[in-house]
């Protein structure tokens, strides 16, 4: 027989030790392919946690998802490659070691660079393993072997040819342009790592004297403080109320500086007054205005926000308190005219939450536009495919209005931009650091301090964990790799830079035809981009659909979460409510109910286990290698269907099996999670176990005890391997133990996923039994309603006109008296529809004879309240079959059983109107 379990379900002690077992087998590691067998070919990248991380249920959901998707293609015989890595996380790594310096009392220019980063590469060997830990403690089935940092030396190497062919290509330059500063980060930072709220604030109204006459021209602004650094008021050429002043100038208030009036399309005639003001050196409209009029540029604060020396008495002054005394100073002059309530969209810096300040300052930037152009193209082509399609409209339009990438960042932490200075100016950009200035001869030449976005080397991560810039066997197998499963919200940061490098730097690649074909691809042209699909799975609310924020108080810590009920019960939660588009209201009810199934598999595997012996396993074993040598192992393999309750079983799995991969492939991971839940609860543990009971100690018959067991032991199996990509821990548990420990293959992992026969489908079988599952639950519901004691059985009476339905019983009395708990069933010609305790389908009538008062109210309330149900559906059914769209695509055999449904529900509506109409008439 099967290892002996213990009574009780432990997942932690399990997880644990399969978690460990499978790194140290290193069951997942994928060999660079060489010229052999075309498998068809699955890979994909995992999206790189922050070394600074630590798992939250974002992780959880998008990890959960890709581990289905990754082991649902191994065991479908794929070539499946998961690539981890973490990445290094340029502002969040660099602010939380100055935190820990801060501590100390220090700052990093305490330590210097050199210092300071060794402080930090210290750090990330302390703590930044911590969020992969974590990952194995999930199971996630990557190849541990080909781990990455996004530091490391070859992708490191990788990301500066990138940087000095983007330069020789003219697609990267160094300029002086308005860029988003973080006072607190004390770097730039890019469009999207900027946040807007919406926050009440005021419109300051300023008048503005204009030279010459006894006039006053007014603007307004939301950021007096920046007015110190005015340099022109602008008007609408087409605004007659202001056409007399063209060409005049007009003085700065509180700084005595005389500024021209020019006439620009930045002031519209219907906006305020019709006149602003321009401050080219901190707003970026101002700032292209400014370059359109030759205007100079003067920067009023500095890195830290605070008023410099261009400020004359405010200097020095923290931008808010600069703000205050200005409006003191001008509402004391006489400048001040107006005040109005205004709402802000206000920009604040995504990683620390400050206020963020539009800032001249010299950066280098990434032209976009040619790049964004064939990335725009292939998923317009469908090259890649963006799945659920509302999002390729998202990408398209944001692509379509795409501004040029500011990519350097004030940081010490990252990757050090290669470009070097020379006192002569010459500017060098180079693979490796120069000895000596190519123009002038001088050395020592000054690297730029400066490092890149992290963004910018994390998409370069499809081609450059292949090895890129070299050509290696891995590019030619891996990529394009095959799916990218993400969040939405990086959609922009992380998904269409991808695409863009991707597109432009493997252009030519071309992946190994015979994969290509063998892995579904064959219809893609274009081999460059970075992934054939992209899945954008929904955000992770807590149970009131509120965003997790700490601020609310709550956050959900998916660690404690596996604490209480198991990774496998936290898992299959996430699966059960990932419908595709929808957000998942996370509630710790619904996984605690996942804990009791799987207590409800574990219970039901020690049963199969304690009703089969060796010679079961001796034939599983059998059944296993034979399938193995030729490559089947998907299916029932050696089950016989002996009985009607086989026949039905069979042709279930089969069923299921069909739907869950069908969910599968499209992302329908709630579709493939319920499927197999009603399955595995449903109809294995609550209908073919105890319909199989008798058969496994039938004493006068060995052998179809024998046959039974076996059954009963393919199918569990089976089952466990259906379920084993939701649910990996517990089905490696019970899967081992089947084979006592000494399976053909070191892990289910590595077994056959399940495919559907369609020879074993069996509508008879599904049919009769869904017919005697009806009768049974009948006779259950009307003991309950008449509290009836569990232990008494009780006889009953059945009126089945059809010949076919009363042998489909008496066949199966021995099931139905077990099942049911009767004592007697008696066959009649006719059941009154005035008798109490009575039930009615479209296929019989069942009467419960129980001597108890019926308490006539009830049963009448219960007869209208199924009656409308009843009218429901069929009106539902109607509506389905009226509707031409339903009918065009829906397969014929669902459109003829919805048919035949309508027509037994109209019986059944028939029969419980007459029931109603006799009881009204014994009243």
């Amino acid at each position: 027989m099967p290892r002996e379990l213990e009574k009780s379900y432990a997942p932690g002690q399990i997880e644990k030790r399969w978690a460990e077992y499978w790194v140290e087998q290193k069951l997942f590691s994928v060999p660079t392919p060489s010229i052999g067998p075309r498998l068809p070919v699955f890979s994909l990248l995992l999206p790189p946690p922050n070394v600074t991380g630590r798992l939250h249920m974002g992780h959880m959901l998008n990890q959960t998802q890709m581990d289905i998707i990754v082991r649902w293609h191994r065991m479908r015989g794929f070539l499946t490659l998961w690539l981890p890595g973490t990445d290094h996380a340029g502002i969040a790594t660099q602010m939380m070691v100055e935190r820990q310096l801060a501590k100390e009392g220090q700052k990093r220019r305490d330590l210097g660079r050199e210092a300071f980063l060794e402080r930090v590469w210290e750090w990330k060997r302390h703590y930044g393993g911590a969020i992969l830990e974590q990952m194995k403690r999930l199971g996630v089935s990557v190849d541990w072997s080909r781990e990455y940092f996004t530091m490391d030396e070859k992708l490191s190497r990788a990301v500066r040819e990138v940087f000095v062919r983007l330069y020789e290509e003219g697609l990267l330059y160094r300029g002086n342009y308005i860029v988003n500063w973080c006072p607190r980060c004390e770097t730039a930072i890019s469009d999207l790592e900027v946040k807007h709220e919406e926050v009440p604030g005021k419109l300051y109204e300023i008048r503005y004297p204009v030279i010459g006459t006894e006039e006053w021209i007014t603007v307004a602004t939301t950021r007096p403080e920046t007015m110190l650094g005015d340099t022109a008021v602008a008007v609408n050429e087409k605004d007659e109320r202001y056409r007399h002043l063209h060409g005049k100038r007009v003085r700065l208030p509180l700084m005595d500086r005389e500024i021209p009036i020019i006439t620009d399309e930045l002031a519209q005639p219907q906006f305020g007054t019709g006149a602003v003001k321009v401050t080219p050196a901190h707003d970026a409209n101002d700032f292209a205005a400014g370059k359109r009029h030759h205007l100079p540029e003067i920067e009023v604060m500095d890195e830290h926000a605070r008023m410099n020396q261009n400020t004359g008495a405010y200097a020095g002054l923290d931008r808010l308190k600069a703000r205050q005394r200005v409006l003191e100073d001008l509402e004391r002059q006489g400048f001040l005219v107006g005040v109005k309530d205004y709402t802000i969209a206000l920009g604040k810096c995504d990683r620390c939450g400050t206020v963020v300040e539009p800032r001249l300052s010299t950066q280098w930037f990434v032209k976009v536009t040619p790049l964004a152009e064939r990335a725009i193209q292939v998923v317009e082509d469908g090259e890649i495919e963006i799945v659920p399609e509302n999002y390729k409209q998202i990408y398209l339009n944001w692509m379509g209005n795409i501004h040029d990438w500011c990519i350097s960042r004030q940081l010490w932490w990252g990757h050090r931009i290669p470009a070097w200075y020379c006192a002569c100016g010459e500017i060098i950009v180079a693979r490796e650091a120069p000895t000596h200035c190519p123009k002038c001869g001088a050395s020592p030449l000054q690297q730029d301090h400066d490092v890149l976005d992290t963004w910018f080397s994390s998409g370069l991560l499809p081609f450059t964990t292949l090895g890129w810039p070299d050509q290696t066997r891995d590019q030619e197998v891996f990529y394009p790799t095959s799916l990218l499963i993400t969040a939405y919200e990086i959609l922009f940061f992380w998904v269409a830079r991808m695409i863009m490098f991707g597109c432009h730097f493997m252009h030519g690649h071309r992946q190994d035809p015979e994969r290509k074909q063998a892995s579904g691809w064959g219809d893609k042209k274009d081999d460059s981009v970075p992934f054939r699909q992209v899945y954008i799975h929904a955000l992770v609310r807590d149970a009131e659909r509120q965003k997790m924020s700490k601020t609310k108080g709550n956050v959900i810590d998916p660690l404690d979460i596996i604490d209480r009920f198991g990774t496998d019960a936290t898992r299959f939660t996430l699966a059960a409510m990932a419908a595709p588009g929808t957000d998942i209201a996370f509630n710790p009810s619904r996984t605690e109910g996942y804990r009791a199934f799987a207590n409800k598999i574990w219970n039901a595997a020690r049963f199969v286990f304690l009703s089969t012996d060796a010679n079961h396993r001796k034939r599983l074993l059998r059944t296993a290698a034979a399938g193995a040598g030729n490559g089947s192992r998907n299916g029932l393999d050696g089950f016989e269907p002996a009985s009607l309750e086989d026949r039905w079983i069979r042709s279930r799995f089969n069923r299921v099996a069909a739907s869950v991969n069908a969910a599968l492939q499209t992302y329908r991971f709630h579709e493939a999670a319920n499927n197999i839940y009603d399955f595995f609860w449903g109809e294995f543990c609550d209908w073919y176990l105890e319909l199989i009971k008798p058969r496994l100690t039938d004493a006068m018959s060995p052998e179809k005890a024998e046959v039974a067991g076996s059954n009963l032991l393919i199918l569990l199996e089976a089952a466990l391997r259906l379920l084993h990509p939701i649910m990996p821990f517990i089905t490696e548990e019970l899967w081992q133990a089947i084979y006592e420990d000494k399976p053909l293959l070191k892990s289910i992992a590595l077994a056959g996923y399940p495919q559907p026969d369609e020879r074993q489908f069996d509508l008879a079988a599904e049919t009769e039994i869904a017919i005697l599952q009806d009768l049974i639950v009948s006779v259950r519901n009307l003991r309950a309603e008449l509290k009836v004691e569990a232990k008494q059985r009780v006889p009953i009476q059945i009126f089945a006109p059809d010949a076919n339905i009363r042998r489909l019983f008496e066949d199966n009395l021995s099931a139905l008296e077990r099942l049911a708990h009767v004592s007697r069933v008696e066959f009649v010609e006719n059941l009154p529809a005035k008798l109490p305790a009575l039930r009615h389908s479209a296929r019989f009538d069942v009467h419960l004879v129980y001597e108890k008062t019926v308490d006539r109210a009830a049963g009448k309330q219960r007869l209208r309240k199924e009656l409308d149900r009843i009218e429901r559906e069929i009106n539902h059914a109607h509506d389905q079959l009226g509707n031409a769209q339903f009918l065009a695509k829906a397969p014929a055999q669902v459109i003829e059983r919805l048919r035949n449904r309508i027509a037994e529900l109209g019986i059944l509506r028939q029969k419980m109107n007459d029931q109603l109409g006799e009881r009204n008439g014994l009243e």
